[in-house]
């Protein structure tokens, strides 16, 4: 039987909510049930919006809620390296290509194509510089023009063939990665984007159970073609329902009144956050965090 390894892979762009109590949680509680693992990782990759503060206070929130991990904290700047080489490898097979687009440039081009087709990541990627003349890219690229890579998202499912991932209580999910259209994988500035890094990661770390939030399940055909491309396993995925507010939105890190730095500072208990944050069974948690060296 599998080992079963989860992980809790937090942004540090703001300071935890009920929210991620939830999602913590969840992970947790899949590892320890199962005798497994549960990982902390810090994903802060970008580096213009991620804080040190923050990143502190992720490891007080998990401390505060009892939620031990196993092993040392993995902080994807420690592994920008490792990402450049899986941007190097998806190079040399001809699956990337510069893009020199900016935002306002994409939505011009889609303005003027008189149609918006959007995806799971909003309006898809007109494709403007897949066309260009590898001289023409190259020649941007040594003058110095900032640019993008963009995965040939249908070229790279027609090579790999049928895709698809286990969702767990609902069996072989069928995936569709072109809805997406030339996903990013990095940026001139951010050597690794969401989709790259956290399945890079997830590969990594023997990561065989994603918990993740419902939020991303579309997310998850772009994962599953980056997995089929180098070859890496493909871990079982459990997405489940969002904490919202009393309005129906998704809890934000800038709603600062639900945030767990500030009802610690209320003097409530892990056990009462927990219950506002939905988990009725705090699953018998030990008494204090353990974490790894």
């Amino acid at each position: 039987m599998q080992k079963r390894v989860t992980r809790f892979a937090p942004s540090p762009t703001g300071y935890l909510h009920l929210g991620h109590a939830h999602a913590a949680m969840i992970a947790w509680a899949r590892a320890r049930e199962a005798g497994g693992q549960f990982l902390l990782r810090i994903e802060n990759i970008d580096a213009t919006r991620c804080r040190p503060e923050y990143e502190a206070g992720i490891l007080d929130d998990m401390a505060w809620l009892c939620l031990g991990w196993d092993g040392p904290v993995r902080r994807q700047q420690d592994h920008l390296p490792e990402y450049r080489a899986v941007l190097e490898q998806l190079r040399a097979q001809g699956l990337l290509y510069p893009c020199f687009c900016t935002r306002a440039d994409i939505a011009r081009e889609v303005a003027a194509s008189g149609q918006a087709p959007h995806g799971p990541d909003g309006p898809i990627y007109p494709g403007t510089c897949a066309r260009l003349s590898a001289a023409e890219a190259g020649d941007r690229i040594a003058a110095g023009e900032a640019h993008a890579w963009r995965l040939r998202t249908r070229v790279a499912h027609h090579r790999v063939g049928a895709l698809g991932y286990e969702e767990e209580g609902q069996g072989r999910i069928i995936c569709a990665p072109e809805v997406f259209g030339d996903v990013v994988l990095a940026r001139k500035d951010c050597p690794g984007s969401y989709h790259l890094c956290v399945t890079h990661d997830d590969a990594a770390q023997g990561v065989t159970l994603v918990t993740r939030g419902k939020e991303l399940r579309a997310a998850t055909d772009i994962h599953r073609l980056i997995q089929a491309l180098m070859g890496w396993p493909a871990p079982i995925y459990a997405h489940h329902a969002l904490l919202t507010d009393q309005h129906g939105a998704k809890l934000s890190k800038r709603d600062g009144a639900l945030s767990l730095r500030a009802l610690r500072a209320e003097g409530i208990s892990p056990a009462e956050a927990f219950r506002r944050a939905g988990i009725k069974d705090a699953f018998r948690r030990p008494a204090r965090a353990s974490s790894g060296a």
